[in-house]
């Protein structure tokens, strides 16, 4: 393990002096260079303003800066941050959390480029074996052939034939001809042998093998002149390959200058790297165009319900009868089967069934009298499903696309069965595994397979293959070395968690050997088991030791006492933040512990465990027989009116159990959710819960017009408190009056926005307050009605903390704002821009506005991580509110790896042992002092050392206590 850097005299510095971005408060902190240093304080004081708005704003500004002005004129925004001056500072990296790419091209190995290095390896060493027969493709030279023509047909009689078509249809009536007219006389078409004549073509509607006879010979010495220019022809007319046959028995033999089946004469083009690229369309699977799954009609949405009749509405995409062309084909086509549209649809027969959903061969007479023409109306009919799809194809309108998609499902694809890649691309194998074998490896066994393939290649691939080897063991190395070892190159991007991202991110940099550069990350800790936290931290010196600065954004413990130096903003949040409260190293810090982070750190302050734990209400929420993505036919019981943690290593199962099987079945059934849960055998216990609500980290609102106060549905509610004041009413006022979105009330100079965009060609565009509400969004009129002397523009520029106080007499807004302040966001002010919020604020907001909701005591929750971007202090607050919840006998479950929050769970369900193809599995379940005997996995030694250190620190306390005064 590497050692704490020191910081002493000859250290130099990044200085930065008068920073006021956000809520900084005219800050001056200095961080070392080529150090590792943890930014830290609770939420909301201010330490990304200081790493991100203000060190990596201004690097990156310094770095456009070098452009051109032509160059720079294409480029986004890159304002001048709020700071006097910032000295000593290199090119800036920020992995951030919010950059995961959720393009489903996008994979663990294009991200990484291991991918790319794993193509140039199968194109470069790979064996080719033909899809059709199984056997090892082989390719000739004409030497080659022509020695083997000498030595196995020695004194025969043989036809040399060069092939021109293979399994294709058509007349060729013109390929004949052009044949003919070079001279040659016979053609072997479908294994026999004709004289070529004039117009000759064959069925154009069947597949042939053509071949054109170049010429008949008896093979005799090794110098026949004949037969080398007969094959050197034959190579030439045939594309690199020539056929023998023998002509006593009939029997061909193909020789290729490519790669060739000798079985078949299948043939495959020399291999290239971009064959085996899934975004190519030279590598893609045709059917699925390389994403590894299509979208197929799903019959049982379609018809959710056969007892209904096709009048009454079965067939849901059509709704219920109505006097339109599809509806008359259909009545016309069940005539046949003696049905009608009022029949049940399960008593329609299969092959009616079939016709109304597929098409029907024939065309159908629709009655005169149904069409109110004078004649017979004769139609062909293409069946529901095509109607859906060629809705889907060609109607591109958003509401059509969410109508069409309701009736869709996910499917493998059945040409590739998900692997992505042509058949031809599959072929090729290096240790008896195709590319995509080797893709759906987790990294740990990919590492393994590269410290071993080498064993595998022949002399001469093995010298060819040593390089690529070792550029692929090193990147592989970099996702061990983060924790990433459950993974595999073919896992989605999209499906990533932003701490998996971010480490991912972490490992590229890591191998790209660059030094001299600052590096920010932000809290790369999250989704991470203790066990890994090491691995992580090691990395982060390890680009520190390159030559780097790495500056940290992080509230992790074990992160704070590794750093060589440490910046503590606080004291609080929002106005009461933006402070330097220290700068130091950890052990400067600790001793004497004043700021809130030390105090925690020591043990003064804690998060203290419940005097006993819930027994919940006794009934049960049963998950059985789950097989998703790695469980293995996993069995849980969920105790309900508890706390219930879901523990375990990064990828031992703990999002597939939760956020992908049990949230989408309990969404199902409540609120007729389209998304299906991975696969289970049964559930029971629903009727015990009234409905389930998942607080998820994605954003409250897209746009900077969404915020806190909208999201919560309290801006509402001070909407129509203005709307009822006397001034108001005199007025004539409307609740659209208060809304800065439509008009009316809204300043129209800037559309309600409160501020107008200054486009400046070569410099960035500048956002200035707009000059006639000076950033108020509203019109003067509006502005002019006040409670207690205050607009509703100033309203929306209160923090939480203060509307809690202004609105302390108001019973109908109060409820909301004082959630928000209850979960830790009384620093965001209530028009805040959702554009701005972070993942854990958002999530926060999202619980608030469901803790001011009347519950019925019987709610389920589920929380993936809350703990994401909050401090010791936070997740203490935090923990309060959920702890209210379940004492009002609602149900939380919470995914989480932060031993602040496992201590206080009621029942814990620890999954494992590893991740990936090592965990999914139940290990234990109980309290945390049941668990923390278990010696399966890993949690429960880290649950073991929590609780005993928490009674060492309460003992200590109570021994300073006994010795007071």
């Amino acid at each position: 393990m590497t050692q704490p850097k020191a910081i002493g005299k000859q250290t130099e510095w990044i200085n930065v002096w008068g920073a006021r971005v956000h809520n900084l408060k005219n800050v001056d902190v200095k961080i070392p260079r080529n150090a590792l240093t943890v930014i830290t304080g609770l939420s909301g004081s201010g330490k990304s303003s200081l790493a991100f708005d203000t060190i990596y704003a201004e690097g990156q500004r310094r770095y456009i800066e070098t452009f051109s002005a032509y160059a720079r004129n294409f480029l986004g925004n890159l304002q001048r941050p709020d700071v006097d001056k910032i000295s000593g500072l290199s090119p800036v990296i920020s992995i951030e959390q919010k950059t995961t790419n959720k393009n489903p091209r996008s994979t663990v190995g294009t991200s990484t480029e291991i991918y790319d290095y794993l193509r140039l390896l199968y194109a470069r060493a790979a064996t080719a074996y033909s899809y059709l027969s199984g056997e090892k493709m082989v390719k000739y030279t004409e030497e080659k052939v022509i020695d083997m023509i000498l030595s196995d047909y020695a004194g025969h009689a043989i036809y040399i034939l060069a092939p021109l078509v293979r399994q294709r249809k058509g007349h060729y009536r013109e390929l004949f001809e052009s044949m003919r007219k070079k001279g040659y006389l016979y053609i072997r078409v479908d294994g026999e042998i004709k004289e070529i004549t004039r117009g000759m073509k064959v069925d154009r509607y069947k597949n042939h093998n053509i071949e054109v006879v170049i010429d008949k010979l008896k093979v005799r010495d090794k110098d026949d002149e004949r037969l080398k220019n007969t094959v050197r022809i034959a190579m030439r007319q045939g594309d690199g390959v020539v056929m023998v046959m023998d002509r006593d028995t009939g029997e061909a033999k193909n020789f290729s200058k490519r790669l060739m089946d000798p079985v078949t004469g299948l043939a495959y083009s020399d291999p290239a790297p971009n064959i085996f690229s899934f975004n190519s369309p030279e590598g893609a699977c045709p059917h699925c165009k390389g994403l590894g799954y299509v979208n197929e009609i799903d019959l049982k949405k379609v018809i959710p319900n056969d007892a209904l009749s096709i009048h009454d509405g079965a067939i849901v995409p059509l709704g219920k009868y109505k006097s339109q062309m599809i509806f008359w084909q259909i009545d016309a086509l069940l005539k046949k089967y003696d049905c009608s549209l009022k029949t049940p649809f399960k008593d329609i027969p299969a092959d009616a069934v079939s016709e109304i959903l597929y098409g029907s061969l024939e065309n159908i007479r629709i009655d005169k009298d149904v069409i109110h023409t004078s004649s017979d109306y004769f139609v062909a009919f293409d069946g529901v499903i095509k109607y859906l799809k060629t809705v889907m194809e060609n109607d591109d309108s958003a509401a059509s696309q969410k109508w069409a998609a309701q009736f869709l499902a996910e499917a493998v694809c059945p040409e590739c069965q998900g692997k992505r890649l042509k058949k031809e691309s599959l072929a090729y194998k290096i240790w008896d595994k195709n590319i995509a074998e080797v893709a759906s490896l987790d990294i740990s066994d990919l590492a393994e397979w590269l410290d071993h393939v080498e064993q595998h290649l022949d002399n001469k691939e093995g010298r060819i293959a040593h390089e690529i080897i070792k550029e692929l063991r090193s990147r592989v190395g970099f996702l061990l070395e983060v924790g990433l070892d459950y993974l595999s190159l073919n896992r989605q991007s999209a499906t990533l968690s932003g701490g998996e991202s971010q480490r991912i991110r972490l490992a590229t940099q890591i191998g790209s050997q660059l030094v001299n550069v600052l590096y920010i990350l932000d809290e790369p800790s999250i989704g991470l088991h203790q066990r890994d936290n090491q691995r992580l931290i090691n990395s982060l010196k390890e680009l520190r030791d390159m030559g780097n600065t790495v500056v940290v954004v992080e509230h992790d413990e074990d992160m704070m006492r590794a750093a060589d130096w440490i910046v503590d903003i606080g004291p609080r949040a929002g106005r009461k933040g933006g402070q330097v409260v220290f700068e130091g190293t950890p052990q400067q810090m600790l001793q004497p512990a004043k700021t809130l982070t030390a105090q925690y750190l020591t043990g003064e302050r804690q998060i203290a465990i419940p005097a006993e734990r819930r027994k919940g209400n006794g009934l049960f929420l049963k998950l059985r027989g789950c097989r998703g993505n790695n469980l293995k036919n996993v069995d849980v019981d969920f105790p309900l009116g508890e706390l219930i943690v879901v523990t375990g290593v990064s990828g031992s199962g703990k999002s597939t159990l939760i956020n992908a099987t049990l949230q989408p079945i309990l969404s199902q059934h409540f609120y007729r959710s389209l998304r299906k849960p991975m696969p289970y055998d049964s559930i029971e216990g629903i009727e015990h819960i009234d409905k389930v609500v998942n607080v998820d980290q994605s954003p409250i609102g897209r746009t900077p017009r969404s915020n806190p106060a909208t999201y919560t549905g309290v801006f509402g509610d001070i909407r129509s408190l203005y709307v009822n004041l006397p001034e108001a009413k005199i007025r004539g006022y409307k609740p659209g009056r208060f809304s800065f979105n439509v008009r009316g009330g809204r300043c129209e100079a800037c559309k309600g926005n409160g501020y107008k965009t200054i486009e400046m060609n070569f410099l960035p565009d500048v956002m200035v307050p707009c000059e006639v509400c000076h950033g108020k969004r509203y019109n003067r009129e509006t502005l002019e009605v006040r409670f207690k002397g205050k607009s509703i523009a100033d309203v929306l520029d209160m923090t939480v903390n203060m509307a809690v106080e202004f609105f302390e007499n108001v019973p109908a807004i109060l409820p909301k704002i004082k959630a928000l302040q209850d979960v830790g966001l009384g620093y965001l002010k209530l028009g805040q821009s959702a554009t701005t919020l972070s993942g854990g604020e958002s999530q926060r907001v999202k619980l608030a506005t469901e803790l001011s909701k009347k519950d019925t005591g019987k709610t389920l929750y589920i929380l993936d991580e809350p703990t994401t971007g909050l401090h010791f202090e936070d997740i203490n607050m935090l923990m309060k509110v959920l702890q209210k919840l379940v004492d009002k006998g609602n149900t939380v479950i919470i995914i989480e790896h932060n031993l602040d929050v496992i201590k206080l769970a009621d029942h814990i369900i620890d999954m494992g042992p590893e991740g990936g193809r090592g965990g999914g599995q139940l290990l234990v379940a109980g309290t945390p002092e049941e668990v923390a005997k278990c010696q399966l996995g890993y949690s429960a030694k880290y649950i073991r050392e929590t609780l005993e250190k928490q009674k060492e620190c309460a003992g200590r306390k109570e021994g300073q206590t006994s010795q007071e005064p």
